[in-house]
């Protein structure tokens, strides 16, 4: 257990901060499941406009931090792939 103000402090932030990045990573994750699912089922019209939301959470899930930005282009690289 932290015993400095300043080490207490540290663990509220981290505990904020897991929070927050494990429901980004949530979030990212089901909106690619809604992507490849479409892709699957051939709705075309519906995959690229799924396409166009799941790089803008990619995008933006990078920027904060929670995912490196090398990761980030990886990703969008691999689901813009035929």
């Amino acid at each position: 257990m932290a015993n400095s103000l300043s080490a207490k402090k540290r663990i509220r932030q981290n505990a904020k901060r897991r929070e927050q990045n494990r429901a980004r990573k949530s979030a990212l994750k089901t909106d690619v499941r809604k992507l490849t699912d479409a892709i699957h089922d051939k709705k075309v019209d519906e995959a690229r406009q799924l396409f166009r939301t799941v790089t803008k959470r990619i995008d933006q899930t990078a920027a904060k931090g929670t995912m490196h930005r090398n990761t980030a282009a990886h990703r969008k690289s691999r689901l813009a792939k035929p």
